[in-house]
């Protein structure tokens, strides 16, 4: 039974090899849960002064662009600075943003414009945060346990995305959304107390600084590589087509149950959960490409029947299978980035993998939004996931690499594993 179970449940081997895993692991379950508060307190907070779908939808408008330079430029700057600072000062930012919102919702008349402005200012510091934050994964965590730190990176944030989101229902509804910012101020307090412990990561020696021309490079790299591209665009096309948490609160009004919000979003992450505590299985797969195809269209069938059912049961059912589905993919995405990346460029890629796990929900934000106000709430939604399928199949045909991808026999991931074996022995 002992042997059964261990294959089915995560592989817990990331814990016992790195200490800075464990801590950026804790870390992150505290970061997420107050910025889950957040997340779902914000887009609230400006359907309750405005009333406006596309009011909200365009939070995301607003997102884009920081979150496509800065995003890049972390990218270049993870490769160039000590990623342990970056992560730092980067976190800092996000813990003194939090507090203008707490301080927005505290007037006697809460104004509109700081929600955006801190939006716009939440994207840059993510933009700057991630390369650098993902990079550094890539270098505390043996190559043949990356499936497992990349799920239990997801169980992290599964975690924080089931509690937040359904304490951030209740705080709002029950408190107001003053409350739901406090949280998240204190948990980006920890936080940061969390990542003064991690030991520095500084560049390899003589490396470049941030610059266009090294942008260039990691796209160039990035273009010439098929099964790199595939992941990126599918990702892509997933979030644009099939990313309706923007109008969330439009879904419970039109099903006539306002208190299933909150469960709304708790139901993408508690899917997610389920494929992440069973996950064991994912260690002996050599084919992740599979998992970004299978996943990416799981995704749009179950977004597409989110936006179909009228019982508002079989929507969250729906919408935990998406969950699934999305964190299969992502297994997939972040397996072969860290298995075939050479570390010179880790930054740069990672910069790059910003701009195709946001910037699409950003765009999907924009899109469903702009969609509900048309169509409606409804077929913005199921016919997004209809999209979002068809968008998976057609870009699988075009660049099949993807599919046939190995990591027993890619010529990429054997190189990378080459070199991280020969910088642990040195």
């Amino acid at each position: 039974m002992t042997s059964k179970l261990s294959a089915i449940l995560p592989d817990l081997s990331p814990f016992r090899s790195s200490r800075d895993f464990r801590l950026l692991w804790v870390q992150g379950i505290i970061a997420y849960f107050g910025s889950f508060m957040a997340m779902i307190a914000l887009p609230l907070h400006i359907k309750d002064l405005t009333g406006s779908p596309l009011a909200v939808g365009a939070m995301g408008a607003v997102e884009l662009v920081p979150l496509i330079v800065f995003g890049l430029y972390g990218g270049a700057l993870a490769d160039s600075a000590d990623r342990r600072k970056v992560i730092l000062w980067t976190e800092a930012g996000l813990g003194v943003l939090a507090l203008l919102l707490l301080v927005n919702a505290l007037l006697p008349d809460p104004l509109l414009w700081p929600l955006y402005v801190v939006a716009a200012g939440v994207a840059a510091m993510a933009g700057l945060q991630r390369p650098a934050l993902d990079s550094l994964m890539a270098r505390i965590v043996p190559h043949e346990q990356t499936t497992a730190a990349a799920a239990l990176n997801n169980l992290r944030w599964q975690l924080g995305g089931i509690a937040g989101p359904a304490a951030a229902g209740i705080v709002v509804a029950y408190a107001g959304h003053a409350p739901a910012y406090a949280v998240t101020v204190a948990g980006f307090a920890v936080s940061v107390l969390l990542c003064l412990r991690l030991r520095p990561a500084p560049a390899a020696e003589g490396a470049d600084k941030p610059s266009l021309r090294g942008i260039m490079e990691g796209a160039r790299y990035a273009w010439s590589r098929p099964v790199l591209l595939g992941t990126y665009a599918i990702d892509l096309v997933a979030m644009i087509f099939a990313f309706p948490a923007a109008i969330f609160p439009f879904l419970a009004e039109d099903l006539g149950a306002e208190w299933s919000l909150g469960l709304m979003y708790t139901a993408l992450a508690a899917g997610s959960l389920l494929l992440s505590l069973l996950s064991g299985w994912t260690n002996r797969v050599r084919r992740h490409g599979l998992f970004v195809f299978y996943g990416a269209a799981g995704w749009g069938l179950a977004i597409a029947g989110a936006g179909w059912f009228d019982n508002v049961w079989l929507v969250l059912l729906c919408l935990a299978l998406a969950g699934a589905g999305d964190t299969l993919s992502g297994l997939g995405r972040m397996t072969i980035w860290n298995q075939t990346i050479p570390e010179e460029l880790r930054g740069r890629l990672a910069g790059i993998e910003v701009l195709s796990y946001s910037v699409g929900p950003q765009l999907g934000q924009v899109r469903s939004g702009a969609m509900a106000g048309w169509t409606g709430t409804r077929t913005a939604i199921w016919g997004g996931g209809v999209a979002c399928v068809a968008g998976v199949v057609l870009l699988t045909a075009a660049l099949p690499k993807l599919l046939r991808y190995d990591a027993s026999t890619d010529e990429d991931a054997l190189r990378r594993k080459a070199q991280q074996e020969a910088t642990l022995s040195s």
